[in-house]
């Protein structure tokens, strides 16, 4: 056949148009064969896709594909995240309505979804800011609500005063509102909804356990960190003057006597009697500084109250200080500070002079002397001036003192968790309604679930000021009372968005379902999801969210599995041109203009060739050309040498060669993912094609290049199509059986044997299989590469490795 020039643009299209509607990738019911479950994280629609979407999306498209040849059932679904702040944002700047702005922006992400040949199958799509769908978050609310594990309370927020509304944590600037940089941001408690997660704390650390070897343990520990189990004693310290308790959870209570003062969160309710007003005024700034500042971030400040705790075991008083590093999320929102025991307490103590005393030495050595105490000792050991517990061991101390205190009534063992409840309330309008309306006669009353979905109204005025734009709605806001008739109004808090991912996935195997939120044997046949991918920017909120959903729809009844995900993965991200992708660089890499350029295959290609997938890539235009050609070489190569052969004098090295790139491209999918180093043996073999042609056989050359379009299918699905079509062969090559490879000719006739001088690599030799030592250590030293290393030297040992290694050591 004559050689055809390598054009993208017809190619992609061509096939482009053919797929569109073919239904491909539609996964199967009830079906007999293994399922799969592949799943990307599904994206916020913003309105464009960038090199980086390709690489999370290319990546579980290449598995997918592989995983039909390999015969599995797969679901692979796209869906969209679609509530969110940035589409009232986008409302405010360009008076346009968050709906008509998300669904313009679904519209263009999914025309390029199309555009790349992402194998989804788009009759399962999801759009969480559909009513069809967000009926279901309300009704887990509701269930939830009954369950007690979804409840109300007073929470602080971020509050801006100009606009007089609540600001998310992203649209809090240093400090100030996002709008007008000079406003401070203030802390002001609001009544807020929240989840119980935390009863669910245990279950979520101790499940890690399962998810060992499936999940990056980079995204466990941080899952750990943030759980922060931590066992301890709870302990009431008494307010000097009036008795009133004042608890402390530690973790060390064996060094209860080494404590010298008290230290409150800002938020704590004490704050309110202790301080003078200027201490008042003071505890605000502190609370209203967390606008901006993570625990890891403040500069240790504090002040005295001017009161004193009676220190329970020893009968001391100790001042009681407000410490703006103290959180109320953590234990009870006060602490015990022994200084001498603790580094944090050790920085704050000496930073305001406050007393250090040493209570616990090491087992081996001394009890440290203050003054003159460089850092604190903060390790188990042996308890000290500690009254009756002197003597003991730590451990022995933390457990005997702790049974003391609940003895006495003034204590207790205790865990605590350092999460907290999720809190879902949002002051804004595109999100979920909170599904309760308020009664002056009985009060939170749920919405009866008949009455689901409550719908969000249409095209209302957003202003960006006040508490919510529903509050300015009255034909949402007025209604009737589902109890007593009487008027009541709605919620108009709506929930928080990590809502309606943190089930989603679940949806996408019965996403037309409008009696439930999914059927329970369809589930049951679908879960656990088998490879999830995403970045691992997730790997707290939404992870940890999810995991919580499924536990609890476990504990509803609706499904039978405790964790949703079998396998994670965390691909890397992309970079340009050596810096982080942003519009203000002006170095965003988009993805309809790539497709434009070089193609879908080449930016699919490049970004799985690039780099290991868990590793960062960075975008070269010189790197997407190349990919570019090499494409082009392949597609030559193939029209050029359909049903014509030579020789075949070196046909037994391209099969060799061919059955090794199998072997590789097969082992790498079923393990560690290399995609490119899959990618990079592909490049060899057609390398030794080009090198071969004129002396392969017209069977040899069929043989590869219907093995090519195969092996290429997964990565570049536009080519490998093509090829397969003008090689004669129907259907779409996804769908035909992987190749296998047959390990015989995987083999290599000969062994590359390194050769060492003195450790250090010198060259190469080969020689068949089984050469022995002797003749390796002959060739060896006889190498006309090794001669000038062993001249005016004497050979000490020779080490052999039969098959890999000869080490020559000289003197």
């Amino acid at each position: 056949m004559p050689e055809k020039p390598y054009d993208h643009t017809q190619i992609e299209l061509k096939w482009h148009e053919r797929w569109q509607n073919a239904g491909f990738y539609q996964a199967e019911e009830n079906s007999a064969k293994p399922k799969f479950y592949v799943l990307e994280m599904l994206p916020y629609p913003s309105g464009t896709l960038h090199i980086g979407h390709i690489r999370n999306y290319s990546i579980g498209d290449a598995l997918a594909r592989y995983k039909w040849m390999r015969g599995f059932n797969v679901l692979h679904p796209m869906g969209w995240d679609a509530f969110g702040l940035p589409a009232e944002n986008a409302a405010i700047a360009n008076d346009t309505p968050p709906r008509d702005w998300t669904l313009r922006n679904i519209a263009a992400m999914k025309k390029t979804h199309r555009r790349f040949a992402f194998s989804y199958d788009w009759d399962r799509e999801v759009s969480t800011c559909e009513p069809e769908y967000y009926r279901w978050n309300q009704w887990f609310f509701l269930q939830m609500l009954q369950r007690g594990l979804a409840y109300r309370k007073k929470a602080l927020v971020n509050w801006c005063p100009t606009c007089a509304t609540v600001l998310a944590n992203e649209q809090v600037v240093e400090g100030c509102c996002w709008r007008h940089e000079s406003t401070p941001v203030e802390q002001r408690a609001l009544e807020q909804w929240f989840l119980k997660i935390t009863a669910y704390a245990d279950q979520l650390l101790d499940d890690i356990r399962g998810l060992e070897g499936g999940w990056p343990e980079r995204v466990l520990t941080m899952q750990r960190n943030w759980i922060g189990r931590s066992e301890g004693a709870e302990i009431d310290f008494k307010l000097a003057e009036t008795g009133q308790p004042i608890r402390v959870f530690t973790t060390r209570v064996d060094t209860i006597y080494g404590a010298t003062c008290v230290i409150l969160a800002p938020e704590h309710s004490l704050n309110e009697q202790l301080p003078d007003t200027a201490g008042k005024a003071q505890a605000k700034a502190m609370v209203d500084a967390r606008a901006n500042q993570g625990p890891g971030d403040v500069l240790k400040e504090g002040f005295f109250t001017g009161h004193y705790a009676v220190n329970p075991y020893s009968g001391e008083q100790v001042p009681i200080w407000v410490g703006n590093f103290v959180l109320m999320g953590y234990g009870t929102g006060a602490i015990m500070a022994v200084p001498a025991h603790d580094a944090r307490d050790f920085e704050f103590c000496r930073k305001y002079g406050i007393a250090v005393r040493p209570v616990v030495r090491p087992a081996d050595g001394e009890l440290a002397v203050e003054p003159g105490m460089l850092e604190p000792y903060e390790e188990y050991g042996v308890v000290e001036n500690s009254g009756p517990w002197s003597g003991l061991t730590s451990e022995e101390a933390r457990r005997k003192m702790a049974a003391f205190a609940e003895e006495h009534g003034f204590g207790k063992a205790a865990v605590t968790f350092r999460i907290k409840d999720w809190g879902i309330s949002r002051q804004r309008y595109w999100g979920t309604p909170i599904p309760v309306i308020h009664c002056p006669n009985c009060g939170v009353v749920p919405v009866p679930e008949s009455q689901l979905p409550v719908v969000l109204p249409d095209r209302i005025e957003i202003t960006g000021t006040g508490r919510s734009p529903l509050e300015n709605v009255p034909e949402f806001v007025n209604v009737a009372c589902p109890t007593c008739g009487g008027a009541a109004r709605r919620e108009t808090d709506t929930m928080d968005t990590f809502i309606d991912s943190s089930w989603y996935f679940y949806r996408y195997c019965d996403p037309h379902n409008s009696a439930a939120p999914f059927d329970s044997a369809k589930i049951a046949y679908w879960f656990e999801i088998d490879q999830y991918i995403g970045g691992v920017e997730h790997a707290i909120l939404h992870l940890i969210y999810s995991r919580f959903f499924t536990k609890m729809m476990r504990d509803l009844g609706l499904i039978s599995n405790s964790e949703p995900v079998r396998r994670m993965f965390t691909q890397g991200m992309v970079i340009a041109e050596g810096a982080k992708m942003s519009k203000s660089k002006g170095n965003v890499v988009g993805a309809d203009m790539l497709a434009e350029k070089f193609g879908a295959d080449t930016a699919r290609l490049f970004v799985l060739f690039a780099a290991p997938p868990e590793k960062e890539v960075d975008w070269r235009w010189e790197g997407a050309e190349g990919i570019y050609r090499f494409l082009g070489r392949v597609f030559r190569f193939v029209t050029r040498t359909a049903g014509s052969g030579g020789s075949g004098a070196s046909d037994k090295k391209v099969l060799r060669k061919l059955h090794q790139t199998l072997k590789k491209i097969t082992e790498d999918f079923e393990t560690r993912w290399h995609f490119n180093t899959c990618i990079a043996s592909v490049m060899e073999l057609v390398n030794v094609l080009y090198a071969e042609e004129e002396n392969l056989s017209s069977a040899l050359l069929a043989e590869v290049n219907e093995k090519l379009a195969l092996l290429l299918a997964p990565f570049a699905p536009y080519l490998a199509q093509e090829i397969w079509e003008e090689l004669g062969k129907e259907g779409p090559v996804f769908r035909q059986s992987w190749p296998a490879f047959d390990p015989e000719l995987a083999k290599e006739e000969e062994a590359e044997i390194v050769v060492q001088v003195n450790g250090k690599l010198r060259t190469r030799i080969s020689a068949s299989f089984g050469t022995p030592k002797e003749e390796l250590e002959r060739r060896a030293l006889a190498d006309e590469k090794i001669q000038p290393f062993l001249a005016g030297k004497q050979v000490v040992k020779l080490i052999t490795v039969p098959d890999k290694l000869v080490n020559i050591v000289v003197r």
